[in-house]
């Protein structure tokens, strides 16, 4: 049993698509039970965004126009497929492009976007996929058959935008899907979404498709679960800034999810979450080098190198709030209280040793939203008098399991970035020392990663 999940690039063309199903095909004639999961054509979520917000604004001519294309790529692409323009694929897909029509005129004609409202919308993108991997399948001979989340038998709570599975997707999704391997018919799921108990669907976040394939995996005790990517595994860091990066052949469920939490985009950051309890391991792929081995990521830490990679978040903001904190917990309470009420994620956190003031950074798109709450919660406290806003951050982060215990790590990463002439705004080192990470100003970004890279050594092959 394995879990294949497919992002946007390798579901952007029916040429991808075709490619894509060669792929699970190939699996199914080796005699493996294979789940396809399909994230939207490259875009399309984008555009999906784009459209929902328009539609708020009152322009619904550019929501329509945006739609057409939409419309005109999907069809235009089942029918290189193979799809008949009569076929029960093509009328679904018709049928799911007037659905999206008429909610994206509802939000015009009420000038609301809710959330709910939004991850409606935007799930249109995996839900028009989904069919067109489907055809592509049966084109090559085999049985399938395409559902969205729910379908699939993801239960989600109703946090919409970033909703989380309930504990009993994992004995819906082998009641929904084992029916199907025994018909011999392949699953391909709609990646991305789920619903509530209610039946309204919800989202899992952006690069959600990778969770649903682990949730998916989970709750089948797949053997497996394989990423399939335009890149050959996880890289020691980002290719375009240090061309000498190198494919890392084993990582941890830990070292995953702290590159993902810090900026690598491989992965969702809960991906491997689901599949720690059976110790499913998880392969990042080459889809352009199938026999590639890429990238395994289990429980057990390979402790070859202390830093396995640097990875970088830009776009942050530091958010300082000062006054007289010392002796008064409260107040740091109050703090973390507001931004959570405000459901505001915070990247790092750093108190001044005389607790003077504490500094958050805090993501570009939260960050006023951020300062606001907080000057509005401590409005009449005489504790708290000052707010500093620090725009253009970024923040860089070492990653790695041998690190714990390690002696002189921090001291070399300092020292390499202080020759490159690079200014620490803030160090932060997690209490399990899987990770350093510092905020600097943005335009040292690069600087700082080869710097970092070369500092450890990332250059030369596991």
């Amino acid at each position: 049993m394995i879990i294949m999940k497919f992002g946007g690039t390798l579901m952007g063309s029916a040429q991808a698509i075709q490619h894509s199903a060669g792929l699970v095909a190939h699996s199914i004639q080796q005699g493996e039970k294979v789940v396809a999961v399909v994230s939207a054509m490259s875009g399309v979520t984008d555009t999906l965004i784009k459209v929902a917000n328009s539609a708020e604004n009152g322009d619904i001519a550019f929501a329509n126009d945006e739609l057409a294309l939409l419309r005109n790529r999907h069809l235009n692409t089942a029918n290189e497929l193979g799809a008949a323009p009569d076929s029960h694929t093509a009328l679904e897909i018709r049928e799911l492009l007037e659905t999206l029509r008429q909610t994206v005129v509802g939000v015009y004609l009420l000038r609301e976007l809710s959330p709910r409202s939004r991850d409606l919308i935007v799930s249109f993108g995996e839900r028009l996929s989904a069919p067109l991997m489907a055809i592509a399948l049966q084109q090559l001979g085999n049985h399938a058959h395409n559902l969205t989340g729910g379908q699939a038998g993801i239960l989600t709570d109703h946090h919409f935008g970033n909703a989380r599975p309930m504990p009993e997707a994992f004995d819906r999704i082998p009641a929904r899907l084992e029916g199907l391997f025994g018909a011999g018919i392949t699953p391909v799921v709609a990646g991305f979404i789920g619903e509530t108990r209610e039946g309204a669907i919800t989202t899992l976040g952006r690069g959600g498709t990778d969770y649903t394939a682990t949730i998916i995996g989970a709750a089948l005790k797949a053997d497996e679960v394989w990423a399939w990517k335009d890149v050959d595994g996880v890289m020691t860091t980002d290719p375009r800034m240090v061309p000498e990066a190198q494919n890392i052949q084993h990582l941890s469920y830990s070292e995953i999810m702290e590159l993902a939490f810090f900026g690598a985009k491989v992965l969702h950051p809960l991906a491997v979450t689901p599949l720690q309890e059976h110790a499913i391991p998880l392969r990042v792929k080459s889809a352009a080098d199938p026999s590639f081995a890429g990238t395994l990521i289990t429980g057990k830490a390979v402790r070859n190198k202390p830093v396995k990679a640097v990875t970088a978040i830009r776009q942050v903001s530091i958010i300082t709030v000062g006054g007289a904190l010392v002796g008064v917990p409260e107040t740091v309470a109050e703090i973390f209280d507001t931004l959570a009420r405000a459901q505001i994620p915070v990247l790092m956190i750093s108190q001044s040793s005389s607790m003077a003031n504490v500094s958050l950074v805090i993501q570009n798109a939260y960050a006023k939203k951020a300062m606001a709450e907080l000057k509005s919660s401590f409005a009449k406290a005489d504790l708290v008098r000052d707010f500093e806003f620090q725009e253009n951050v970024a923040v860089v982060a070492i990653v790695g399991e041998g690190m714990r215990g390690a002696r002189g790590i921090a001291a070399k990463l300092f020292s390499a970035l202080a020759e490159e002439g690079i200014n620490l705004l803030m160090i932060s080192q997690g209490s399990s020392e899987l990770n350093i990470s510092l905020a600097i100003e943005d335009r040292d970004v690069a600087k700082a990663v080869q710097a970092a890279h070369k500092a450890f050594d990332l250059e030369k092959a596991d």
